[in-house]
């Protein structure tokens, strides 16, 4: 139970101070009467964010006992903090690089986010957890755009932006190795 407050926590945290840098930076526009917060945020931002972090944190330990897969690379907190300050990194250079297109900048967070698993979780079962995660993110992320709950202010790629798999690929590979 402590671990599940714990994840549902830091991902509510972490919800929180990303969500708020792409608002800064008109990536993610919510509506005006959404926003009535003192963190700029949309009210249900944190708890989805908070419950799909538990969920994900106590999903990949699970997969990878179920698989047999075995963790080569050592689970201590410096490398955990390392994967988070590089998650971090990653999304705030989806909100803050100015890039000509978004098909460079889509290439370059592609890039990082293969670095990312590579260098933090090279099990088969984080890759398959993190392209699910991506993909069923993403999915959901598109058809709130298109129901108006919030909106993206240059979306490229079926009402959102080409890089978003990445961010959620990685957001999975962090909590994974959190949880």
């Amino acid at each position: 139970m402590i671990r599940r407050v714990v994840l549902f926590l830091i991902g509510v945290f972490l919800a929180l101070i990303l969500n708020l840098l792409q608002i800064q930076r008109n990536v993610t526009l919510f509506p005006p009467d959404v926003i009535a917060s003192i963190f700029s945020s949309a009210w249900w931002v944190p708890p989805c964010y908070g419950t799909a972090s538990a969920v994900i944190g106590l999903l990949y330990p699970c997969t990878d006992r179920h698989l047999g897969e075995t963790h080569t690379f050592k689970r201590e907190w410096s490398s955990v903090m390392r994967c988070v300050a590089v998650f971090v990194g990653i999304n705030h250079a989806s909100a803050k690089v100015d890039f000509d297109n978004n098909i460079q900048l889509c290439l370059t967070l592609d890039t990082l986010s293969i670095g990312l698993r590579w260098t933090f979780n090279r099990s088969r079962s984080g890759f398959g957890l993190g392209v699910g995660i991506a993909f069923l993110a993403t999915l959901v992320t598109q058809l709130l755009v298109y129901n108006g709950v919030y909106q993206y202010t240059s979306p490229d790629f079926l009402y959102v932006h080409s890089w978003l798999p990445c961010i959620y690929f990685t957001g999975g590979i962090k909590m994974g190795i959190i949880g």
